[in-house]
């Protein structure tokens, strides 16, 4: 890297930033309660503060009452003290042959606290880096109900 050159963490897949969250989201993967599907999902958020939160799927025989993995890992940190804007990136793991990214209703949840945010999709063979913004174009929000947080996730194209 030249002087000249800024670093950004969490800008492509293999950037080393990304290693403690993959560490969290596999050890959660393991714990995943999958007794339908078999289906494990792991992943990890890390925090603006550095702290990292990880969480599995929970499936229950009432499909509709599964809990996904980043939903589990975003409640844990919600439960330690995070707020909207909080969140510094995700990381989501799964042993599937194709990388599996965070269902709609994950987008949604996680758009509440970043509109923008790095998100890594792993598997055992492969990465990939997106943003939330581009697994969630024009995510709605409370700037869509009037309401501005104090982390302005406002998208100037949406603002009337």
């Amino acid at each position: 890297m030249t002087a000249s050159e800024v670093f950004v963490p969490y800008s492509a897949p293999h950037d080393p930033d990304w290693e403690p969250l993959l560490q969290a989201a596999w050890g959660a993967w393991a714990k995943a309660y999958v007794p339908y599907s078999r289906f494990h999902v792991g992943a990890a958020i890390r925090t603006r503060s550095g702290e990292i939160f990880a969480g599995c799927n929970v499936e229950n025989a009432s499909y509709p009452m599964t809990l996904c993995a980043e939903r589990t890992a975003l409640c844990a940190a919600v439960t330690q003290g995070l707020v909207p804007g909080g969140i510094e990136a995700l990381a989501v793991v799964t042993e599937a042959a194709t990388l599996t990214p965070p269902c709609g209703a994950c987008r949604q949840v996680l758009a509440e606290f970043a509109e923008s945010l790095p998100i890594l999709l792993a598997n055992r063979s492969s990465r990939a880096r997106f943003d939330l913004k581009e697994l969630l174009p024009h995510s709605f929000t409370g700037r869509n109900l009037g309401i501005f947080p104090s982390h302005e996730l406002s998208n100037p194209e949406l603002t009337p």
